[in-house]
């Protein structure tokens, strides 16, 4: 492996306890991982537990000794780059308290550093550390998928704290954020019925199930054009790329059931007089999505004013402006957020993951596996971006950190294939 450095190594030289240390922290880390997953998906605050729980999880690390690779240093680089122009910006506000515009820059700065260190983390012992991630992240959604849904249907109590305009959104402050944070498990959950065998995979298809309609029941257009094409896009590269001749036969057959039964599924939902009004309404034009004052002409005017602004306005300007509510355009908003330096390295950030995503997915290596829910996942992140605000998606960053990680293993591992079940997640 390429490894720059490893905290312990000064450790070692100082104090000849450094190896239990080491080693207790070792066995301590992937539990502190697990717990700060599973925090994320409660995100009602910011900062957030997310945030509070990480500042446990990096001295654990620490102490831990885990590697930097080299080949992670190019998100570093993104990050230490940015920071100054993401805090010029910050303190341009006029309207928005200069330690609110602060308090907002250092969670984008923050969740950039996660990024690094889950890029760093999954860089060694791969599997065992993925399998870490994606099961506390599973539990997690699946648990808000419940929530939501028997929020939706006002099966429990305190539904109304669950939900948003008759939305379910679950422990996130929106449906719109709620919605996408279901999808990577999902994926997950659909590569293994694809591929898997046995008890694991009915297991798979149930969370599955329970995910999509957590995610229906958000009523996020966004989210069910994440959900449908990233569905699609892990279908698609688990038969190019993984599947066998007998696989695609199955796979084939698979998709035309499952497909049956998720139309049967939704066709139930829909029989509900006041569910199938909501997905009527919710599925045609919106009021706020046309106009001078709806999206696309919040995007546009938000697009002048950025250019504008070449140090950017601050975080939270531009609904003190001419037009109260936010472009719900990614692209556009960290360009007047964090300036055109820091907007430049935003897009640099994407593009560079990108890049690395599609490189290892060319590659033939017994991580591609793992590879394909993550990369399926984020292109449509990516996509969705230019229609909603989602630089302070937690999992939007943890998908970043994932696929460098994923693309240093690839990058050190000799081998181009392992056990299927092994490297199933």
């Amino acid at each position: 492996m390429t490894v720059s450095g490893t905290f312990d190594a000064a450790l070692g030289s100082r104090w000849a306890g450094a190896d239990f240390v080491r080693q207790r922290a070792l066995k301590l880390l992937d539990g502190v991982v697990a717990l700060w997953i599973f925090a994320g998906g409660i995100v009602l605050i910011e900062p957030s537990p997310y945030e509070v729980m990480f500042l446990a999880v990096l001295p654990v690390a620490i102490m831990a000794g885990i590697g930097l690779y080299r080949s992670t240093f190019g998100l570093l680089a993104i990050m230490l780059c940015f920071i100054p122009f993401a805090l010029i910006a910050a303190i341009q506000v006029r309207f928005t308290p200069v330690s609110e515009a602060l308090i907002f820059t250092a969670v984008t700065i923050f969740l950039m550093l996660t990024s690094y260190f889950v890029a760093n983390y999954l860089a060694e012992s791969t599997e065992k550390r993925m399998r870490v991630i994606m099961r506390a992240y599973t539990v997690i959604a699946v648990i808000l998928a419940i929530i939501g849904t028997l929020a939706y249907l006002r099966l429990m109590p305190g539904a109304d704290l669950f939900l948003r305009y008759d939305r379910a959104k679950a422990t996130f402050k929106d449906p719109n954020v709620y919605a996408p944070f279901l999808v990577l498990p999902a994926m997950f959950a659909l590569q293994r019925v694809l591929l898997g065998r046995g008890w694991q995979s009915f297991i798979a298809a149930g969370v599955y199930f329970v995910l999509f309609v957590g995610v229906f029941v958000s009523f996020s257009r966004g989210g069910w054009g994440h959900f449908a094409a990233s569905s699609l896009i892990t279908l698609v590269l688990v038969f190019l790329l993984e599947a066998g001749a007998r696989d695609k036969v199955r796979i084939l057959l698979m998709t035309l059931i499952g497909a049956g039964m998720l139309i049967v599924a939704l066709g139930g939902l829909l029989s509900v007089p006041a569910v199938a009004n909501f997905f009527e309404l919710r599925a045609s034009s919106q009021n706020y999505d046309t106009g001078e004052t709806g999206r696309f002409g919040r995007q546009g005017y938000a697009l002048e004013l950025a250019l504008d602004n070449p140090w950017g306005i601050g975080p939270g300007e531009f609904r003190n402006l001419r037009i109260i509510e936010e472009p719900h355009n990614v692209y556009i908003t960290v360009i007047h957020v964090y300036g055109w330096g820091g907007g430049l390295l935003y897009y640099l950030m994407i593009i560079a993951t990108l890049w690395k995503g599609t490189v290892m997915l060319l590659r033939p290596s017994p991580y591609r596996l793992m590879a394909i829910p993550v990369m399926a996942t984020f292109t449509m992140v990516v996509a969705e971006s230019a229609i909603i605000d989602s630089d302070h998606w937690r999992h939007f960053f943890l998908l970043i950190g994932m696929i460098w990680g994923l693309s240093t293993a690839i990058a050190n591992e000799r081998r181009v294939s392992a056990r299927r079940e092994q490297m199933l997640i």
